[in-house]
């Protein structure tokens, strides 16, 4: 990828590739050698405008909403093997533009696999349609798509993120308008190549890489029926708030600040293999990451003790090269974020257990994973997602103040718990205000149903309950019988 300086020339629109109303391109700034890797074209408002009305017609008129759910499962399953087909594309070109590790950008294209594949069996759980009986009367209860989708996803995991939105929403029979994040553009161009080669009628999907304005005019646009979000807190209210303006439906996948609670009675060699990447994974940015431990107060140093040295020896580095397992944060903007949090902690004073400062790298926006201890819950550490490789560990006294300070943000997005006893460990993840929690391991599993509490966000992704969320409900009353 990085052999050339421009890796597209225009855009794909309701399924053809097409010149872009402007000149106006997108430059990728390598966050490991800080240089500019490429550019693609930037959407502009005169682009989304025809990507809607491809869409509209394309719902409105076209054959995919009035396919079979099962017809659309089929072109699902080869869109799943368009993306795999793919891979040896897509996954060194999110590793060069974001610096996620090879084999945590393998991870996330797999899942993006998981994805489509699953799309494809949807049909086979939901029930699109069903018999309704009550006292005098009878009827149809039918599912139908909701119509044009708006899905703007963040530069984290762009075709795992965008898998995650556009399949279900295709499975649904919806139409819909991809609009990844400046940051992270050319594999989501890659997946608009899959998608294309899968054979999806006219108009069906478009990929329009752009920035906030344009993003803010999609999510205007009057032929726009639903949006789904992915990405900041900020960002989601104000989304919410221009659908609102509409009553435009949306789903909403926002922040996190998820908690790991170890209890008294669990070897700390059962806990640290899924907890300790949990909150570094991805340079830490990863939504449902597990930046919060809570360990019992007597524990505090038994968990330092055994936590620092698997932090100090992680291999930091180069992302393209095998073995590395941490590399730059995606951007400058966002080292600048996580510094200035590392300096809060230390005036709020918490205490550096770990890390703290940039690794001895000549260029690249890394940060060194860091572990504040003795975190209070009132300190802004404690409270607000950083998006970096920071945890901070939190002291309690009982059970109860565990779940407690796990419940004490605005954020509810995952979790997990670790005990020996597993049915004390339920006990404590059904107190746990949050989308999805594990015990004794941390995962993100994206075909079961994902989002949070709270201001983590509104509705589902994944699985029957992702795919309801681009389904309207209609109920058609029949004359009575005889």
């Amino acid at each position: 990828m990085s052999d050339t300086k421009v890796w597209h020339e225009k855009l794909f629109i309701g399924g053809q590739w097409v010149a872009p109303s402007t000149d106006q391109r997108i430059e990728i700034v390598s966050p490991v050698t800080e240089e500019v890797l490429g550019s693609v074209p930037e959407a502009a408002t005169a682009d989304i405008d025809k990507a809607v009305a491809a869409a509209r017609k394309a719902f409105d008129e076209g054959p995919w909403p009035r396919m079979s759910p099962a017809e659309r499962g089929d072109v699902m399953r080869r869109i799943g093997k368009e993306v795999q087909a793919r891979f040896d594309e897509m996954i060194p070109s999110f590793t060069e533009e974001i610096g996620a590790p090879l084999a945590i950008s393998q991870a996330f294209h797999d899942n993006a696999r998981k994805m489509w594949e699953d799309a494809a069996t949807l049909h086979e759980r939901a029930t699109f349609e069903e018999d309704r009986e009550w006292e005098g009367g009878r009827g149809k209860l039918v599912r139908e798509p909701v119509g044009v989708v708006a899905t703007i996803i963040p530069w984290n995991g762009p075709v795992a993120t965008a898998s995650l939105k556009i399949a279900p929403a295709l499975a649904a029979g919806c139409t819909v308008i991809l609009k990844p994040a400046p940051e992270g553009p050319s594999s989501t161009l890659m997946l608009a190549e899959a998608l294309e080669a899968a054979g999806l009628p006219e108009g069906v999907v478009s990929v329009l890489p752009a920035g906030r304005e344009t993003g803010e005019y999609l999510v205007s646009h009057p032929g726009v029926d639903k949006v789904s979000f992915t990405g900041s807190t900020a960002a989601g209210r104000k989304i919410m708030s221009l659908c609102g303006d509409r009553i435009a439906r949306v789903t909403l996948e926002l922040g996190g600040k998820s908690a790991a609670i170890i209890a008294d009675d669990i070897p700390l060699d059962e806990v640290l293999p899924s907890l300790a990447p949990a909150g570094f994974i991805s340079s830490g940015q990863v939504c449902a990451a597990l930046t919060r431990i809570l360990v019992p107060r007597e524990r505090q140093q038994e968990l330092l003790d055994a936590l620092v040295p698997i932090y100090e020896g992680l291999p930091v580095g180069d992302p393209r090269v095998e073995g590395t397992v941490l590399g730059p944060v995606a951007a400058e903007r966002q080292r600048d974020r996580v510094e200035s949090y590392i300096e809060i902690g230390k005036e709020e004073g918490a205490r550096i257990a770990t890390g703290g400062e940039r690794p001895a790298m000549d260029k690249g926006w890394y940060v060194q994973p860091t572990i504040f201890a003795d975190v209070r819950t009132d300190m802004r550490i404690a409270q607000e997602e950083i998006f970096g490789p920071v945890v901070s560990v939190i002291p309690f006294d009982s059970i109860d103040e565990a779940v407690e300070i796990a419940n004490g943000t605005d954020y509810g997005l995952s979790g997990a718990v670790y005990a020996k006893d597993t049915e004390i460990a339920e006990a404590i993840a059904r107190r746990v205000r949050t989308g999805q929690i594990g015990i004794n391991g941390w995962d993100m599993c994206v075909t079961q149903p994902f989002g949070g509490y709270k201001q983590s966000g509104l509705g589902r992704e994944g699985n029957v309950e992702g795919l309801g969320a681009f389904l309207e409900t209609k109920l058609i009353q029949f004359p009575p019988a005889g």
